[in-house]
């Protein structure tokens, strides 16, 4: 056998083992992403399987384009006042539901928009972006507002239910919705460590205003000690002379 012939050979064998030893790093890899797409997306990615007639590839596929598209967004924090003002608004529609369910479906429904969107989350008037993005953040609760909102944008038929949706989406349909889909709320209302650090301080801001009055009404009041004249022009002056006219 000729040099040549041998060095062939080695070539050969050579690149036959760089390409095994590739292909075998990239299907690990694949396996290795796949299992953490399914770990990071729980229920989400059993979702997606189901929608691509199971197969798990397409569905890695589309999830992990879902994390490039979404998943460095910065959420945005609330501050106490908009967190008071959302879950009382959550609450009336909890009530609501006993004398109009679908009533309170479609609060619950616009509440969740208006909620994700400020929290930074692509506006409610792009419902399918917006639900993609909450999926990758919050994705073992977002389900509750596609229930939500299917439940809020389907018509009712005679019987209560809900036309050409089949049995089961009346009343106590739109109860399991309003139900999954609260965990979803109390998840974009919860504060966390940066909402924390941003309502001490709104609290601070709110405080100083109050201190400074306090220090301009001590003041006022030895002022007015010295010069009578001055004593209408005091900030609790008005409300006092109202409260006496009352």
């Amino acid at each position: 056998m000729s040099t040549g012939l041998i060095i062939a050979l080695i070539v050969i064998v050579a690149v036959v083992v760089v390409a095994a030893a590739v292909l075998a790093l990239r299907a690990r890899a694949g396996a290795g992403g796949g299992g953490s797409l399914k770990r990071r997306f729980g229920p989400e990615y059993e979702r997606a399987v189901t929608r691509h007639d199971g197969d798990e590839r397409a569905a890695a596929r589309e999830l992990a384009e879902r994390v490039k598209r979404h998943g460095s967004m910065e959420k945005r924090s609330l501050s106490g006042a908009e967190r008071e003002r959302y879950e009382s608004r959550w609450a009336a529609a909890q009530e609501r539901f006993v004398d109009s369910p679908r009533e309170a479906v479609a609060e619950a429904d616009r509440l969740l928009s208006e909620v994700a969107a400020a929290r930074g989350f692509p506006d409610g008037g792009h419902y399918e972006t917006q639900v993609e993005a909450l999926s990758v953040h919050h994705a073992h609760h977002v389900h509750g507002y596609r229930r939500v909102h299917l439940a809020a944008h389907t018509a009712p038929g005679r019987d209560g239910t809900a036309d050409g949706a089949g049995p089961g989406t009346g009343t106590e349909e739109m109860r399991e919705a309003m139900i999954e889909a609260r965990a979803l709320f109390e998840e974009l209302v919860t504060p966390d460590r940066r909402d924390a650090r941003a309502d001490r301080h709104d609290t601070a801001g709110r405080q100083e205003p109050a201190r400074r009055e306090g220090r301009a009404r001590d003041e006022g009041r030895d002022g007015a000690a010295t010069d009578g004249r001055h004593r209408s022009h005091l900030p609790w002056a008005p409300t006092r002379r109202h409260a006496k006219g009352s």
